[in-house]
């Protein structure tokens, strides 16, 4: 998968919560929301005068609220690839649980079907 068709997938399965996510499509997005995120700041910065730490900035704060549901969806699905529950995101409010997660998505999938359906990956 390369980085349109991560993009492109993130947005076509904006709230789809089940079913499996493979790690280049999660890792892509994630990559795509964090330019997505510096871009928005650098113009809010630019054009705006907002300044880093300040009071929510009107772009970066339209951007976070288009990326933020298909961002969770897409984490349920990473974590149902490695045949865990979307529950286990709740972990992340703990703060140190977030490192936890993170090595989770950084696994590989589990090979063949699991419960969460078919392997994403082509055989």
């Amino acid at each position: 998968m390369n980085f349109g068709q991560a993009i492109a997938s993130g947005f076509s399965h904006y709230v789809t919560f089940s079913g499996r996510a493979f790690r280049s499509e999660y890792w892509l997005w994630v990559l795509f929301t964090v330019i997505g995120g510096l871009v928005t700041i650098t113009l809010d910065t630019t054009f705006f005068g907002y300044e880093l730490g300040s009071a929510a900035s009107p772009l970066n704060s339209i951007f976070d609220l288009i990326t933020i549901l298909p961002s969770l969806a897409l984490a349920a699905r990473r974590l149902h690839d490695i045949d865990r529950t979307a529950w286990w995101l709740l972990i992340a409010l703990t703060g140190i649980g977030a490192i936890l997660l993170i090595v989770w998505f950084c696994f590989k999938g589990t090979p063949g079907p699991n419960r969460y359906g078919p392997n994403p990956l082509p055989a």
